[in-house]
């Protein structure tokens, strides 16, 4: 019995050890999740000083998309700004910040995912590559 007890505190041990490694260790120190996520999990990164938080809720096929952004410096709270937006299989919302960096979210198939897309790969309708 002494042995079990003693690898069932280890493993405890272990499990919180792991748990926590991802945890930022400053509080300056922002989490990032750039998925791609299911339903109802966030997107969660920077895009130039902003920080934003993404999720959607699907919607038949389509992902419903809510985006949150705000100033990464705002300790009042009044910076945030809120965009909804529907997005069928395979389309693409392009998010800008004022001093101009971009972040692509893309809706997978039937709902299943929201991905953040690479814009090196995104090509122009026609276009070969």
């Amino acid at each position: 019995m002494y042995p079990l007890t003693r690898f069932l505190c280890f493993a405890a041990a272990g499990a919180f050890t792991l748990s926590t490694a991802s945890i930022p260790v400053r509080a300056d120190e922002f989490f990032q999740n750039v998925g791609p996520v299911g339903p109802h999990d966030a997107i969660l990164t920077t895009v130039g000083s902003k920080r934003l938080i993404a999720f959607y809720e699907p919607d038949g096929a389509n992902c419903g998309l809510n985006v949150v952004m705000w100033d990464s410096a705002d300790e009042s709270g009044d910076s945030p700004a809120r965009v909804r937006v529907s997005l069928i299989a395979h389309q693409t919302v392009h998010i800008d910040s004022a001093d101009n960096k971009s972040i692509n979210l893309q809706c997978g198939d039937d709902a299943e995912t929201l991905t953040l897309v690479d814009t090196n790969k995104l090509v122009a309708a026609g276009v070969a590559q």
